[in-house]
């Protein structure tokens, strides 16, 4: 994916219940829903539909400039473009979001990403047996802010922590927020509730990690 990443660590497989919830979150969230596998989700999510606020003007949607289509003088074709941007803005953002892990697909990512962090752990409490990837398909501003709100979703729904890389300064940043369980690897990973993401995201410094 060329967007931001988050993951969601869990103490635990998810039992099926936990499982279906999960499932049940990504259907109602998402405009377009494709399962690849039983907890991998390749969705495209309303970025409304996770709270977001649409502030664009309400003339967003301007239609193709017809004076472009007929027979005009080069200066009233230049003219109907001004304002004008054929790459129109969607706020159905895509995602792919997957449960990995031993039993579940994805081991061998799974265990890449969770090789030799023994502080990780320490500060965890526990040594992951599984976790969800929350991936964004974008890089835009709007795709950091719904990766961080989606991954607080669908903690409030199957638990675990998230685990959230960090820029260069952004460590005594998020040390304050609520949530925080703590920073790992020298300032350059976070570990985090479901609340913690809501607040960074909710603050003017917030920007992930692509």
């Amino acid at each position: 994916m060329s967007g931001p990443t988050l993951v969601i660590e869990l103490a635990e497989p998810l039992p099926p219940a936990a499982l279906r919830e999960f499932r049940a979150l990504m259907v109602e969230l998402s405009s377009h829903f494709d399962e690849k596998r039983p907890g991998f989700f390749d969705v495209n999510v309303p970025a409304e539909r996770l709270g977001v606020e649409d502030r664009r003007e309400k003339d967003w949607r301007k239609p193709f400039p017809l004076p472009l289509l007929g027979n005009t003088s080069a200066d009233e074709e230049f003219t109907a473009l001004v304002g004008f941007n054929p790459q129109r803005e969607d706020w159905r953002r895509p995602f792919l979001v997957y449960l990995m892990g031993p039993g579940v697909g994805d081991e061998s990512t799974f265990e890449a990403e969770h090789a030799d962090e023994p502080e990780v752990e320490a500060i965890l409490g526990f040594r992951p047996t599984h976790a969800v990837n929350v991936s964004a398909g974008c890089n835009r501003e709007i795709d950091h802010v719904t990766t961080a709100l989606l991954t607080a979703a669908v903690m409030d729904v199957i638990g675990g922590v998230a685990k959230a890389e960090l820029l260069d300064g952004q460590a005594s940043v998020v040390a304050g927020f609520p949530g925080v369980l703590g920073i790992a690897g020298d300032d350059w990973m976070a570990l985090g509730s479901a609340e913690f993401l809501r607040a960074w995201a909710g603050h003017p410094a917030f920007r992930l990690v692509k």
